[in-house]
């Protein structure tokens, strides 16, 4: 059996040029992967922890976090991925769920220039904290990109990281690839 190495990340940090085109929501910073493959806004204090196969945010550096926002995303062959059954594939993932969800909520659609996306939400029963807990999914598709966010969250801090949750879905961009990160600006296509 062979084992996966760990992806190792290099982090730098770039200066913006004084004419960038970056802007993000007051108390957020920008998050972006893959160049452009995805973009969202994400609070300016959160915990950044980067996966093999996806990013992590927490309110806090784990343990001691109260929720996590964790996105993945894949980059398509050319093709028409316009009629592909996103709402389907959402409730599949959701009945498939091992927590057993107590109660699941409506499918909200977002459509972008680009991009379709598909949310919804459900609570569970911590089965280690034997604690109610809601669960976001996200999959959106645009731009021959796939992205999948998932967002957890203890149910009486519903108040406190719904409006995060808000953020992301309307701030989130799919295959709006950036030439060079210090101006921000998209490649053209």
């Amino acid at each position: 059996m062979s084992k996966r190495k760990k992806q190792e990340w290099l982090k730098e940090t770039l200066e913006l040029k004084e004419n960038h085109n970056w802007k993000s929501k007051p108390g957020t910073r920008i998050f972006v992967a893959g160049r452009g493959a995805v973009r969202f806004d994400v609070p300016n204090n959160w915990h950044f922890e980067p996966d093999v196969n996806s990013f992590r945010f927490t309110d806090k550096k784990p343990p001691d976090n109260d929720c996590g926002l964790e996105v993945s995303f894949n980059l398509l062959p050319p093709g028409e991925w316009s009629e592909f059954p996103l709402i389907p594939l959402l409730k599949q993932v959701v009945d498939e769920d091992s927590r057993n969800p107590i109660d699941k909520g409506e499918i909200i659609q977002l459509k972008r220039q680009t991009a379709r996306i598909v949310w919804t939400e459900f609570n569970f029963i911590d089965p280690q904290e034997q604690r109610e807990a809601y669960s976001r999914i996200c999959i959106g598709l645009g731009s021959n990109v796939q992205c999948l966010i998932t967002f957890e969250y203890w149910a009486d801090d519903g108040e406190r990281f719904t409006p995060v949750w808000d953020t992301v879905m309307e701030t989130l961009v799919l295959g709006l690839f950036i030439s060079d990160p210090r101006t921000g600006f998209a490649r053209p296509d």
